[in-house]
């Protein structure tokens, strides 16, 4: 099928509203528009450069972590969340009481991430993965009384307070299994030559559309993104999440979304979203040579001044580019230090300015490794 001729689907009515019913995905997509051609080696290309410096990062698996919380952290702010990559990072016990709903909803978005990462090793992409992984997102946050990991029985609905004000219905609960079917089988067809890249792009296009969840779905939408390229090799390391772009282009991205089911505009969608990849396989890649450049920068002028302490003090420098924020309490712990060594360590990165004691307090004090930090959060801030 060329897409110039793709039909998204119909509207069809259920009892006093309309609904619509998209077509199936499971075959063949063409195209004869040069410049999707020419974005999806872009795509390609700016892919290729992530994986080729990854590489060669030392300690890579280090950073994959704050990559995964500044995902989670941009995902949730576009469902309405406040959470900061700094208080994301914290433990639960000392975010504020009216902002921890907010954290636990970013927190399980990390911990579904990471599962289902963890199952990709064994498993293929499927719609059980799928729902096991909704599970752990929806797990006592908003929602959580919505059927987590079940396909809806009921009718959903995007914007507008009814279903008759509604800016778009979704399908009728008895469709979704089989929609949600035939997205697992094109995500697996091999007998299809739709590259990876442009295979996604669609799917995500028709997951957001069927949104088989009564919540959860924009989440588990853009994570099922991420799970895709890493499960087909296309992502080495899990650095690339789409969320920031989305988050920036917010309004492009649900106006493209709408583009396709009210006009059937497939290839502005598939613009958008590969412009969306190689956007932000640019910036990752940007963003792990500031790192790289920060961690050299700090090695050089901390290690020289550590002493006696020097090798106690690099292996918990290490540690900073996976936990950034700490306590002397943690520091004991993850270094096995006495309460006056640890305190004594902290109090010298301190002075060193590597970290910063972020509560003012003199007692349950929390050091921050601010410089670090800053890296990632500039697109949860925007």
């Amino acid at each position: 099928m060329d897409i110039g001729g793709f039909k998204a689907g119909y509207r069809r009515k259920s009892n006093n509203y309309q609904y619509f019913l998209p077509e199936k995905i499971n075959h063949e997509f063409a195209w004869s528009d040069a410049a999707i051609s020419s974005l999806l080696e872009k795509a390609s290309l700016k892919l290729g450069e992530l994986n080729s410096f990854a590489r060669f990062v030392p300690d890579v698996d280090l950073f994959i972590r704050m990559h995964v919380y500044n995902e989670a952290v941009l995902s949730s702010r576009i469902e309405g969340t406040k959470t900061q990559i700094g208080e994301a990072l914290l433990e639960e016990k000392d975010i504020n009481p009216e902002k921890r709903n907010d954290w636990k909803e970013v927190d399980n978005y990390v911990a579904a991430m990471n599962y289902a990462l963890d199952r990709l090793k064994n498993l293929p992409l499927s719609t059980r993965l799928i729902k096991d992984t909704h599970t752990i997102l929806l797990e006592s946050v908003r929602g959580h009384h919505k059927r987590p990991g079940e396909f809806r029985r009921s009718q959903n609905w995007i914007g507008g307070a009814t279903l008759n004000d509604a800016v778009f219905v979704p399908p009728i609960y008895e469709e979704v299994p089989e929609l949600m079917s035939d997205l697992v089988k094109f995500l697996h067809n091999t007998g299809i030559k739709v590259p990876h890249l442009a295979r996604i792009a669609i799917a995500h296009y028709q997951f957001e559309t069927i949104h088989p969840f009564l919540d959860g779905n924009g989440r588990m939408g853009r994570l099922l993104i991420t799970l895709y390229l890493v499960s087909n090799g296309v992502l080495e390391r899990p650095l690339l999440y789409l969320s920031d772009f989305f988050h920036r282009h917010r309004n492009l991205y649900f106006d493209n979304l709408m583009l396709v089911r009210e006009k059937n505009d497939l290839v502005q969608w598939l613009k958008f979203f590969l412009t969306a990849i190689a956007s932000t396989a640019e910036k990752s890649v940007s963003t792990l040579n500031d790192i790289l450049k920060l961690k050299s920068s700090l090695e050089h002028s901390l290690y020289p001044t550590l002493g006696k302490r020097l090798k106690t003090g690099q292996a918990f420098f290490m540690t900073l580019f996976s936990t950034p924020i700490v306590t002397a309490r943690s520091v004991q712990k993850t270094a096995d230090l006495s309460p006056k060594a640890a305190n004594d360590l902290l109090n010298k990165f301190v002075e060193l300015g590597v970290l910063k004691e972020a509560t003012g307090y003199q007692r349950n004090r929390i050091f921050v490794f601010k410089s670090y930090l800053d890296l990632f959060s500039k697109g949860a801030k925007e």
